[in-house]
């Protein structure tokens, strides 16, 4: 089989005419070769191969670049393409090695590893490769080569890997040796300066201090949903109005998440997404509890092994404390879910439809047992459980009133037809 070379795999995307320096990231990523490996890990739209592509351009060192896609996952046309991008530094593979690795029983892959590796350690210069898109890597061959590549990457080559997921490699080892560089979602977010250089300098947008304030609280930094809400804003007047509004089911946002983030999950994953999208925040046994994990004969501790899983896709999950326990999805991401769930948007394959109601209660119960009652009774009040709220409102001992709960339940009960909330005030 002839594996033709798509050279636009190998070009380094060009510096935009307008964008944010930013020196806190370039800085982590010079001190970054003192080591091997650098991982650019984040959900879509983070701006890791801009980052990367204008790191490149300042770093003084020899650059290769390799965009990957699907195919790659065939290691025969992954390493036809690592040579062709190493030959850009100047390591000379010949020929006769794109000839061996097309031909029917190509040599092991740690021999032709080797003969690259060998030729790097010949080219003097320091350089830096780049693996873009790695996600996209799921054949267990390809990973090994890379594995190998890293344990015995000479000392004058460093290796940057974007990637919207964790990659299938020796992470831990490479932390413990001081040998990883790890820029995630927290590092490449803007930050308020860099988000008001963005939407003034980038994007041409006249805005307030409070106005740019708010739209970074709101989109938490992630580039990609600023750039949507400054593409929305483009020739409005009332633009404090709408950032007030601005939320995960704009069109621009919902159609970029659904796309780039939602579609490339399985139905199973999708349905736990949006089913547990009724959570403000969310463990393990409380998913379980929410998607009815925990009644008898259903899978044990599901719940946090998604979680975790959904931590290691980089899929907008956001932990709330260093054990890992407690996590919560980012506000956009959560506004696209409940939009889809409220509108019976989700998978078949997501098993027993649920209703929002039922959510709701099943995760007031939860709280309930577990000692959380303000929670419960959020959830009830949710679930439009008018006797549940109540119940939880007056308390086993002191009533929720007088526990720090006084605006919730006050707002609740307000809510609530005609004159019926005047009888709750009497409640205890």
């Amino acid at each position: 089989m002839t594996i033709t070379i798509v050279s636009a795999k190998l070009f380094i995307p060009p510096a935009r005419l307008k964008s944010v320096v930013r020196p806190r990231l370039l800085e982590r990523l010079n001190g970054s070769l003192q080591g091997k490996l650098t991982i650019l890990s984040a959900a879509a739209g983070y701006g890791k191969t801009t980052l990367a592509s204008e790191w490149l351009a300042v770093c003084g060192r020899r650059a290769a670049w390799l965009s990957l896609d699907a195919g790659d996952n065939d290691p025969a046309r992954f390493l036809t393409y690592l040579f062709a991008a190493c030959r850009s530094i100047g390591v000379n593979i010949g020929e006769g090695v794109f000839a061996v690795l097309q031909s029917p029983q190509p040599p092991p892959v740690e021999s032709l590893l080797t003969a690259l590796l060998n030729e790097i350690a010949s080219v003097t210069d320091p350089s830096v490769l780049v693996l873009d898109d790695y996600h996209v890597i799921h054949a267990e061959p390809v990973n090994q080569a890379v594995a190998f590549l890293l344990e015995h990457l000479p000392p004058q080559m460093h290796l940057v890997i974007a990637t919207r997921e964790d990659p299938a490699l020796p992470l831990p080892r490479l932390r413990v040796r001081h040998q990883l560089t790890e820029l995630r979602a927290a590092d490449l977010r803007f930050n308020a300066s860099e988000a008001a250089e963005f939407l003034g300098g980038v994007m041409g947008l006249t805005l307030s201090a409070e106005d740019v304030m708010l739209l970074e609280s709101r989109t938490e930094g992630w580039i990609a949903g600023l750039q949507l809400a400054a593409l929305s804003m483009q020739g409005r007047k009332d633009t404090t109005s709408f950032i007030h509004s601005f939320t995960g089911s704009h069109k621009f946002v919902l159609d970029y998440l659904i796309e780039e983030v939602l579609q490339q999950q399985p139905a199973s994953i999708q349905a736990f997404l949006q089913f547990t999208s009724v959570l403000d925040k969310m463990c393990g046994p409380l998913c379980d509890a929410v998607l009815g994990n925990d009644s008898e004969g259903a899978p044990r501790s599901t719940g946090q092994r998604t979680l975790e899983y959904l931590e290691h896709a980089n899929l907008f999950l956001i932990p709330l404390d260093n054990e890992r326990r407690w996590y919560r999805y980012h506000h956009l991401f959560a506004d696209l879910l409940r939009e889809r769930l409220y509108h019976g948007l989700y998978p078949s394959e997501g098993g027993e439809v649920k209703t929002v109601s039922e959510l709701h209660l099943r995760a007031s119960q939860w709280y309930e047992d577990n000692g959380f009652e303000l929670e419960a009774f959020h959830h009830a009040a949710a679930a439009g459980d008018t006797r549940r709220a109540a119940r939880l409102i007056e308390g086993e001992g002191m009533p929720l009133l007088f526990r720090g709960a006084v605006t919730p339940v006050l707002n609740w009960l307000q809510s609530l037809p005609g004159k019926n909330w005047l009888r709750f005030l009497h409640c205890g």
